[in-house]
């Protein structure tokens, strides 16, 4: 298992992979599964507005793809001052993922200077999506 800060970590260098020609909006993203599996993603954008994927998708569709079916944390990384939040298509899917002692770790873009610590949100799944969503219990 790796500590809040590593995920993180991966987080900001999957978002040095972002494809972003129309934006320049980089986003990163790093999951780990209830298992103790880490899989990453970042934003991939296309011309098609509505064909681009946003980091958080790619990394648990990267993780549902390999047999995952529960998420614990999910680290977010952009380029901006302010903590990166999650969009609300990729807050619906987290909430399909989250396992019940899920978080979500925001965090701004650029890396603190030494001595300073970084500006974390920590959310957890209410938090993130009140009201959600959801089927009945014996989903598929």
């Amino acid at each position: 298992m790796v500590s809040d800060q590593e995920l993180i970590a991966l987080a900001r260098r999957a978002r040095d992979k972002a494809y972003v020609p129309y934006s320049n909006f980089s986003v990163g993203a790093a999951v780990e599964t209830t298992d103790g599996q880490i899989f990453t993603g970042c934003n991939i954008e296309n011309a098609s507005y509505g064909a681009t994927n946003c980091a958080e998708r790619t990394a648990i569709f990267k993780a549902v793809s390999e047999g995952a079916r529960e998420i614990r944390r999910l680290a977010v990384a952009c380029t901006q001052a302010e903590p990166c939040m999650p969009c609300g298509i990729c807050r619906q899917v987290i909430a399909e993922f989250a396992s019940p002692d899920f978080y979500c770790l925001c965090v701004p873009g650029p890396e603190p200077a030494p001595g300073q610590a970084d500006r974390i949100r920590l959310l957890e799944l209410e938090e993130l999506l009140p009201n959600r969503f959801s089927l009945p219990p014996d989903k598929p």
